[in-house]
């Protein structure tokens, strides 16, 4: 069943793999901004905070659940659970919704890459960032293309399997994304002015008193911003882990790869944060922007803000620029194949079960083909620029429906991942009792660790997930919903306990 479902080749394969899935887009455009403009370093202890009591806890959870059960997410919960058996379809709609608009951002990066590589061979003239991207998006068929070319190479890089393909991907672009990493940063830090960006990041109060926004957002947005960006960042909720894990040898330290993954992936999004931001910072001041009005963060960060910093580094600012946007597309192709193996796995995994050999090939074909219906969708939508209709735009509530891609990301960032992490924390703690996960982890000498990961995941990490589901609803659909945001956090908690109090696990696991 291990050789054919494979396995990892090496444990330094399978934590670049999973370093590799939790660096992304998420890390370089959404991480520095986020710090920023939610208090600089009072937002990054906020999110070290959730990081080490809730996300580190909920990585060694998920990669003990996918290793305990050898299966994919929804063959892991049904295994476990008799209350909570559906959040694993939950683990794979997310990765599934991901994937509509990150193909798409992950073909903006090769269109970029190859934009520049062209003027620094051809020595083309130089176009405003805003004018290319504009152009991008209103020419829709030419972003399905480049959408089309990024699932290929995905589809390429998940046949070859998880010591073939994946692994042996990570295995070369997780260092030279490092070494283009710190290229840029070196960069970025020569340049006149960049010193604002750093305290826009590392300074507390002074996004507000450098002018940067216009006033501080409360503790309890600080905390939903930096709930939502971890998970996200650490490709938690979304099925990677748990598929990952199950991957893993029995004999390996879930405990100390947890602890690798989260610090080498929260430090990775601060090192592109001080090679994004202060360029960007530095760039707008020299031109004469108000702080206030300098694109720190989304697509427009990436794709005008930056583009617009390498034109103006004149002819070696194309060579920085194809460094730039490799490094973005091999952050995003890492994440993205993760994401297709967590769905693709699910369909090799029922294929065993009915006594049928899976065709790894074939099975990760349908995945990518199906992923490119839906992201043709938000690739002609042009992040809104085509007038392409989108579910809920006439109920005149902005923020989830301004463009497809919003609206994929509501269903999946806001909604369905921080749900089905915070069932999952009740789920472990109330139902099948810590005691059920720590005797999979001490499997790999991850000893010295039960009372704090029983005190995480019955108390710590569902009052997390309650505060980053609230969150994130008021965060999506205004600052209305904040309220309807806490009582839909305060139900589900309710109904989840409920639910995990008089499950039949529970008896079962407390008699053990």
């Amino acid at each position: 069943m291990e050789n054919e479902r494979g396995s990892w080749g090496s444990n330094i394969g399978f934590l670049l793999a999973a370093i590799g899935s939790a660096v992304g887009l998420g890390n370089i455009w959404g991480f520095p901004y986020k710090m920023g403009k939610s208090g600089g370093f009072t937002f990054l202890i906020v999110y070290l905070l959730l990081a080490l009591f809730v996300g580190f806890t909920i990585m060694m959870a998920e990669l003990a659940l996918g290793r305990k059960t050898g299966t994919g997410p929804i063959g892991a919960y049904h295994a476990v659970s008799s209350r909570f058996k559906w959040i694993g379809w939950l683990a794979v709609f997310s990765p599934f919704i991901i994937m509509s608009f990150y193909s798409v951002l992950g073909g903006y990066c090769i269109e970029y890459m190859a934009l520049n590589l062209s003027n620094l061979a051809f020595r083309n003239p130089a176009i405003a960032g805003g004018d290319l991207f504009g152009a991008m998006l209103t020419n829709p068929w030419g972003c399905v293309v480049y959408t089309l070319l990024f699932m290929i190479i995905c589809y390429l890089i998940n046949r070859g399997g998880i010591s073939g393909g994946i692994e042996k991907f990570n295995n070369v672009g997780m260092p030279a994304l490092f070494v283009m990493l710190v290229i840029i940063i070196i960069k970025s830090l020569s340049m006149p002015g960049a010193v604002e960006g750093l305290k826009f990041m590392f300074v507390p109060g002074y996004a507000v008193a450098g002018g940067f926004i216009d006033s501080a957002p409360s503790l309890g947005t600080v905390i939903s911003t930096a709930g939502g960006q971890m998970f996200f960042s650490l490709s938690l909720a979304m099925g990677a882990m748990i598929t990952y894990g199950s991957y893993l040898d029995k004999k390996e330290n879930l405990v100390k790869n947890s602890g690798i993954i989260v610090i080498a992936d929260t430090t990775v999004a601060i090192m592109a944060g001080i090679a994004v931001i202060p360029a960007a910072v530095a760039y707008g001041i020299q031109q004469g922007i108000p702080v206030g009005k300098i694109a720190l963060g989304g697509p427009s960060l990436l794709f005008v803000t930056l583009q617009n910093v390498f034109n103006s580094m004149g002819s070696v600012g194309a060579l920085f620029g194809v460094i730039f946007y490799l490094l973005v597309l091999i952050a995003a192709i890492s994440s993205a194949i993760s994401l297709v193996e967590v769905i693709a796995t699910f369909f090799m995994d029922r294929a065993t079960q009915q006594g049928k050999k899976p065709n790894r090939p074939k099975t990760v074909l349908i995945v990518c083909l199906a992923i490119m219906v839906e992201a043709t969708l938000v690739a002609v939508d042009g992040l809104g620029s085509n007038g392409v209709w989108v579910p809920g735009q006439s109920l005149g509530i902005a923020g989830w429906n301004d463009c497809w891609l919003d609206f994929m990301d509501m269903l999946s960032e806001g909604l369905a991942m921080p749900l089905g992490a915070l069932l999952m924390s009740i789920m472990i703690g109330w139902e099948i009792q810590p005691k059920s996960m720590l005797d999979e982890i001490h499997s790999g000498c991850g000893t010295g660790i039960d009372g704090f990961f029983a005190l995480c995941m019955k108390l710590l990490a569902p009052l997390g997930m309650l505060l980053i589901l609230s969150g994130q609803i008021a965060s999506f659909f205004g600052a209305g919903a904040t309220s309807i945001g806490y009582i839909a956090g305060i139900v589900v908690c309710v109904v989840g306990l409920a639910a995990a109090l008089t499950s039949p696990k529970k008896k079962a696991a407390l008699k053990k």
